[in-house]
Formats: C-alpha cells, sequence, structure tokens
C-alpha cells in the first residue's frame, strides 16, 4: 500500500513539475520572443490591404504587471491610418492594392481609411482594387480606388441602407419571461422590442432619418471618386442596377471587368514589370508593424495623448473591448501631470452602458480640462455613454456618420414570475423591513420598489442633461428637446449643437495641439491596461493547444456566433441604470 502511495506520489510530483516547466517555458518565451517582428520592405514593393483582421481603432497596450512584461500591438485602425501616411513618402512603396478585402469595419472607420488613401493618391502612387464580390460596404471603401475591376462571375451589391430590429413582447408573453422596463425619453428605444410587438413612429422616425443621413454621406463620397452624380447613385440603388459586371460597368461604378490574373498584369504594366516578372508586395499590418516605430520623431518633447474609451461602459480595468474607468482615468491623470503632454484627445467609440462609469469618466475629465485643453474625437459611435464622456470637452469633432446622441437612461429588470407558475415554482418572503427584500425575479415587480427605481432613473437623466447642458453651453430646456435618447448622425448632431465639427483624428489633434498652443509635437496613444499573470492565463484553454479561448470559440462557433456570445455576455455584466444607445443598430 505504502508503494502504490509512493507511486502516485511520485506521478503527481512530475505532473507538477512538468506544469510549473511548461508554464515557465511559456513566460519565457513571452518575455524573449514577444518582441515585435518586422518584415524587409523590398523595391518596388505594393501594400496589399488587407483589413479582414482590423476591427478596433486602438490595439492597445498591456501590461502584465507580475513579470514586467509590456505587449504592444499595431494592428488597430490608427496603425493603418499612420502605415498609409508613412507609405506616401516611402520611395520603396508604389502603391496599395485591395485585393478581395472582406473587413468587420463600421462605416466612420471606413471613411477615414477611405480619406486617408484619397491622400495616399495625391502623392501620384496608385490605387487599385480588386473583388470577386463587392459587398455595399466594401464597395464604399474600395470605390476610392483610380481602377475597380470586378470579376467576370461578380457583382455589386448596391441598393441602399437597411435596419432591421426584432420584437419580442409576443414571446415573452408567451413564455412567461418578461422585462420590467423603466426607462425616460420618448426615443429611448433601447427596450422597445420588449415592450412591443412593432415599432413605433418615433422609432421609426428616427431611424429613417437616420438611415438617409448616413446614406447621403456614402453617396456623396462615391460621387466624387467615380465622376458621378448623387441622382445617378440612387437610380442605381433602386433598380439594382449593378447586380452583374456588365451593369456596374456600364453605369460606371467599376472600371474594368476582369480575372484576377488579370488584376496582377494590370498591377505589373503600372510597375512596368514584364507579364512573367514577380512584384513584391506586403501586408498593410506587416507594414504597419516596421513603420510604428519610425512614424514618430521622438526628437519632439512636445506631446499629444490620444486615449482611446472604444467598447460598451462597464466599468472596472476595462481593456481593448471594454470602457472601465480604471484604464481611462489613470490615462487621463497621467496625461495631465506630463508636463511634456500639452493637449489630449478622447476618441470615443462607444454605443454607451453604465451610467455610474461615465460619470465618473465625465469627473476626471472635468478635472482634466482644468489643467490642459480636452479633444473629442468620435469614431463609428459616441452615443448615450459614449455621449456623455464627451459631452464636456473643449471641442468634440463627430465623422459625418457617426452615431451619437442617445440622450436617455433605462433599466430593465427580467421577471419569471408567470413562467414559475407554469412549472410550478412559489416564491416566498421573509423580511424585517418594508423594502429589505429588493426585487425578486419570481414575484411580479412591487409598484413601491418600481416608484423608487424610477426615482433612479429620473435622477441620473437629469444629471445627464445637466452635463450635456453645461458642456455644451445650453439650458437644460434646450437639451431635453434634443434628447429624449434620440440618436443622430454626425452631420444632424453638428446642426443641433451636439458636435462642434466634422472631421476625424486628424482634425482632432491638429486642434487639440493649436489649444495646447504647439505645432512642433508627437502622438503617444493610451491607456497602457494593467493585467495580471491570472489575467493572461485566463485566456488559454489548454496545454498542447496554444490558442487563446476566443479563438477556439470562434472556431466552434463561427464569427457571428462567437459575437452573439458576447453580446449575451455583456448583457449579463450590466448592473445599475444603463445609458445605452438604442438596442444594436445594424446598418447594411
Amino acid at each position: 500500500m505504502r508503494f502504490l502511495g509512493n507511486v502516485l506520489a511520485t506521478i503527481v510530483g512530475l505532473f507538477v513539475f512538468f506544469m510549473l516547466a511548461f508554464f515557465g517555458l511559456m513566460v519565457i518565451g513571452l518575455l524573449v520572443g514577444g518582441g515585435e517582428e518586422t518584415v524587409t520592405i523590398e523595391n518596388n514593393s505594393v501594400i496589399e490591404l488587407d483589413l479582414s483582421k482590423v476591427t478596433l481603432d486602438y490595439a492597445g497596450k498591456t501590461n502584465y504587471k507580475d513579470f514586467n512584461y509590456f505587449e504592444a500591438q499595431h494592428d488597430g485602425v490608427t496603425d493603418i491610418l499612420n502605415a498609409i501616411d508613412a507609405a506616401k513618402t516611402d520611395d520603396k512603396i508604389k502603391g496599395i492594392s485591395i485585393l478581395n478585402n472582406q473587413s468587420q469595419l463600421g462605416l466612420a472607420q471606413s471613411r477615414a481609411i477611405r480619406n486617408k488613401l484619397e491622400e495616399f493618391k495625391k502623392s501620384g502612387k496608385f490605387v487599385y482594387a480588386y473583388a470577386n464580390y463587392f459587398t455595399q460596404g466594401e464597395y464604399y471603401l474600395n470605390s476610392v480606388a483610380d481602377q475597380v475591376y470586378l470579376n467576370p462571375a461578380g457583382e455589386v451589391d448596391f441598393k441602399g441602407l437597411s435596419s432591421e430590429i426584432i420584437y419580442m413582447k409576443d414571446l415573452q408573453d408567451k413564455s412567461g419571461v418578461k422585462f420590467e422596463v423603466i426607462r425616460h425619453g420618448k426615443y429611448k428605444s433601447a427596450v422597445e422590442p420588449y415592450l412591443s410587438q412593432e415599432m413605433s413612429p418615433e422609432n421609426r422616425e428616427q431611424m429613417t432619418v437616420l438611415l438617409n443621413s448616413v446614406w447621403n454621406t456614402i453617396v456623396e463620397d462615391i460621387a466624387k471618386s467615380r465622376k458621378l452624380s448623387i441622382l445617378q447613385l440612387n437610380a442605381i440603388a433602386n433598380s439594382l442596377g449593378a447586380r452583374t459586371p456588365e451593369l456596374a460597368l456600364a453605369n460606371k461604378l467599376i472600371d474594368k471587368i476582369a480575372y484576377e490574373d488579370e488584376y496582377h498584369n494590370a498591377i505589373r504594366t503600372k510597375l512596368k514589370l514584364a507579364k512573367d516578372e514577380k512584384y513584391d508586395f506586403v501586408s498593410i499590418t506587416d507594414y504597419a508593424q516596421t513603420s510604428a516605430s519610425t512614424v514618430e520623431d521622438y526628437t519632439k518633447k512636445d506631446i499629444i495623448a490620444v486615449i482611446y474609451a472604444q467598447g460598451e461602459i462597464l466599468g472596472g480595468e476595462g481593456d481593448i473591448n471594454i470602457i472601465g474607468e480604471g484604464s481611462i482615468n489613470r490615462s487621463l491623470r497621467e496625461a495631465r501631470e506630463d508636463k511634456n503632454v500639452k493637449a489630449i484627445v478622447l476618441r470615443v467609440n462607444s454605443p454607451g452602458g453604465s451610467a455610474l462609469t461615465s460619470e465618473l469618466i465625465w469627473r476626471e475629465i472635468e478635472l482634466t480640462k482644468k489643467v490642459k485643453p480636452v479633444v473629442v474625437s468620435m469614431g463609428d459611435y459616441a452615443a448615450s455613454g459614449g455621449y456623455y464622456i464627451s459631452a464636456n470637452a473643449d471641442r468634440i469633432f463627430a465623422e459625418p456618420n457617426t452615431i451619437t446622441g442617445s440622450i436617455g437612461v433605462f433599466g430593465m429588470l427580467p421577471n419569471m414570475n408567470q413562467l414559475g407558475k407554469n412549472i410550478g415554482i412559489n416564491a416566498e418572503q421573509v423580511k424585517t423591513h418594508d423594502n429589505a427584500s429588493g426585487y425578486s425575479v419570481f414575484e411580479p415587480i412591487d409598484e413601491g420598489f418600481k416608484g423608487y427605481v424610477l426615482e433612479g432613473i429620473e435622477r441620473t437623466y437629469n444629471i445627464f442633461l445637466k452635463r450635456v447642458a453645461d458642456g455644451r453651453k445650453m439650458s437644460i430646456t434646450q437639451v431635453d428637446a434634443i434628447a429624449q435618447g434620440r440618436v443622430w448622425t454626425g452631420v444632424d448632431a453638428k446642426k443641433i449643437g451636439l458636435v462642434d465639427e466634422l472631421g476625424g483624428l486628424d482634425a482632432a489633434i491638429k486642434y487639440a495641439a493649436k489649444l495646447g498652443k504647439t505645432s512642433s509635437y508627437r502622438t503617444e496613444s493610451f491607456p497602457e491596461y494593467e493585467k495580471s499573470f491570472e489575467d493572461m492565463l485566463a485566456n488559454f484553454t489548454g496545454l498542447a493547444m496554444f490558442k487563446t479561448k476566443e479563438q477556439l470559440l470562434k472556431e466552434q462557433l463561427g464569427e457571428e456566433g462567437f459575437q452573439m456570445l458576447e453580446k449575451i455576455k455583456r448583457v449579463k455584466s450590466r448592473k445599475g441604470i444603463q445609458a445605452m444607445m438604442p438596442y444594436e443598430i445594424e446598418i447594411h
């Protein structure tokens, strides 16, 4: 028996040893091999603009405190923009090829890249585009090219914009699971699908205005690039006039119908190479990685700090997908205490979230403004809580197709009282005071409790109104008239005073430098997220598989399934009163 015990102890000891050795080697590998790899750029090279893995404005910096390991990524939209900038003056880069690009970018992100490609073309270098099939979003980006090629069996999906909202009131009635909704704002349609089985006139109004405004920006940009009128483009969309390559060519949405090998031959001709001669190409993410260390001039002492607030506002430390007061407020403090930082740009790309976290960040911006200028640059979204943290900036910039506003708050409580009755569940409560039990999902909502929650909603909404009114130098009555939870595009937000100027991140940085009284400066990106060794290990699901939990889930569920799972996780993590934009607007 003792012998078996010794054998078992030996086996356990060996297992523990190999486990420790494995993780030790993994950490050493990260520390030693975690340096940034660069690629060699050959003469006569072409950048391939593959944006399939680019999703966020800011790719992030992470400081693993336990073993002093710092990791920086360079595959965010900002890195892509910087790379295209660098390529303008890089003698080795002759042009950019957009080949069968399939991205997950938002419209404001696409427009920022599109504008940067316009600047690139002015340097005298070419931009060519080819696709087997153009989605509407991809065509918007690709239409900036000097030459647009389409496969003979392809088509261009050009039909206008739509948005579909799923209503679930009848489902709740039939299932016995309903959501108790408490809100302020007649346009606060974040919760409308739980209250009704059809779209309200107010929501239909705001969605119609929103889609038309976004579409106008899209066709204005395409019209300029393709030398077509907006009237012509709308006629093409109405008649599906690009559904075949021949129609797309006749209607001047593309320049040539060709196979991919013919497209590459056209690039060789542009480079003055023989048809059988290979040309060198480099992916945009590799080029961004290589140029990251050379774009900034570190001899310049003055700094414009760019702080990225991207994702849902949930609180805590935050990361590249979540806005938390931990990393954002720490970045604001560091920037205002650094004498070399002359101004701050807060880049907001968020549909909102926790009202409390929004208030905590608002306060830190208020403190920072007293020391240094703060300018906001809005990305795809800066709505509800995203607008809350933007409202008191010295200047607000938005893209024309940014979705912003949504000034309103709501509370939503799941209730399973009817479901409990249907399946035989009865909850009984014992309490010492009237309000001691709070809220139970198995009991009908108590009107007294509902009144307290509504009081909290109204209080938060009034604070929200005051923050906007003070920041925008408007009266509370004026803000309330354009608030009520309604969403606006950047174009319309400028008309009603929620935004100061239309422009991208570059314009915001230049304005911040002006306020900071500097003409010779470099930018520095924040936040630096602080993570522990346990945080890193939490992303790994197995010893034999060097894949993160996220990668494995994407393989099993697919991209859409993974995104749905992430949405469910975010809903579960929401606590307290929410300042969120209307549901999740997906524009097709």
